[in-house]
């Protein structure tokens, strides 16, 4: 069973809260979600909760390359940050839905995860005193499919970077000092050299596009990524490029988690096929070596830990 300490303490306080029957203050909707995503209610057998393959400590995502579902049932894919997700126009790896309130259903239902069917997650808050006076004072209702995706799909969309990490303080022109002298240089590669900036920009450093970056052979590396659902074959083996706000706190890294630091990943981009030596239908900016040096590829490194936030926008409390 896994380790539930943070959701069961949560869970505890506002349970206490109502036995002894204390007031408690009038919920949002970011609130009431919050605690669902830390309540094991949701799982087949009660023992994993949201937060226990994203956990806060890493902003939301896991340290495994494969997280346990209920039953130690084992994913096929790294579960990835959920933070700075709102804005996104896709979700999951092969961007099978598109909006954060679908995105909320999946996990719930699917046999290797949570493993509960959506009907009997909402029966079991329908039977809940707590639940039904909680989801009373945020909609005025009982639960339902429509509350209950809404309550978590908006407490996610509270797991914003707030602007403390070190290159939004130097970009910003809060703090000129916030660089050091490598993680200046290792930005210079990122916009440069390494191409780093042709796929991870803008605010969150995403595109928002499905790239085969080489990890498909069709042999070891099998999942076909956007393909199965739009099985269309230019999208064979490609992957919703993820954000990199966080990168250093989210290993272990890719889709499949098989690199278990940001030196392994920049090796990789540096030479793919020293790790795929025949990959189908990788990106053409993946073809060519990038022949960084290891001072570079130290700089690189430096850098992308300048993408961590110093603060969470997050509160148990």
């Amino acid at each position: 069973m896994k380790t539930l300490s943070t959701a069961i303490l949560f869970c505890f306080i506002i349970l206490c809260s109502f036995a002894q029957k204390e007031p408690v203050e009038p919920y949002t909707e970011e609130q009431l979600g919050q605690a669902l995503f830390f309540d094991p209610i949701l799982s087949l057998d009660s023992t994993i909760s949201c937060a226990s393959c994203h956990k806060p400590e890493f902003a939301f995502a896991d340290t495994v390359a494969f997280s346990k579902g209920v039953g130690d049932s084992l994913g096929i894919r790294n579960t990835p940050s959920v933070m700075n997700i709102t804005y996104r126009p896709f979700y999951f790896y092969d961007g099978k839905v598109t909006t954060l309130e679908e995105q909320a259903i999946f996990p719930i239902e699917n046999p290797i995860e949570m493993h509960l069917d959506f009907k009997e997650a909402l029966r079991r808050l329908q039977g809940s005193e707590l639940y039904n006076e909680l989801f009373k004072q945020v909609f005025q209702d009982a639960p339902d499919s429509s509350s209950l995706v809404r309550a978590l799909a908006s407490f996610q969309s509270t797991l914003e970077s707030d602007g403390s990490a070190p290159h939004d303080q130097w970009i910003s022109g809060n703090n000129p000092d916030a660089l050091s002298p490598s993680q200046l240089r290792g930005r210079e590669i990122y916009f440069g050299k390494a191409k780093c900036s042709e796929c991870h920009f803008g605010v969150d450093f995403t595109n928002d596009e499905f790239r085969n970056i080489g990890l498909y052979d069709g042999k070891e590396l099998n999942d076909t990524g956007r393909f199965a659902i739009t099985k269309d074959s230019s999208d064979l083996g490609k992957f919703k490029t993820p954000g990199l706000r966080n990168v250093a706190l989210t290993a272990p890294y890719m889709h499949n988690g098989q690199f278990k630091t940001l030196e392994e990943v920049i090796d990789f981009y540096n030479q793919p096929y020293n790790v795929v030596s025949q990959p189908i239908n990788m990106d053409t900016l993946m073809l060519n070596p990038l022949h960084l040096s290891q001072e570079e590829k130290t700089d690189l490194v430096d850098f992308l830990h300048t993408l961590t936030d110093e603060t969470f926008n997050f509160s148990m409390n």
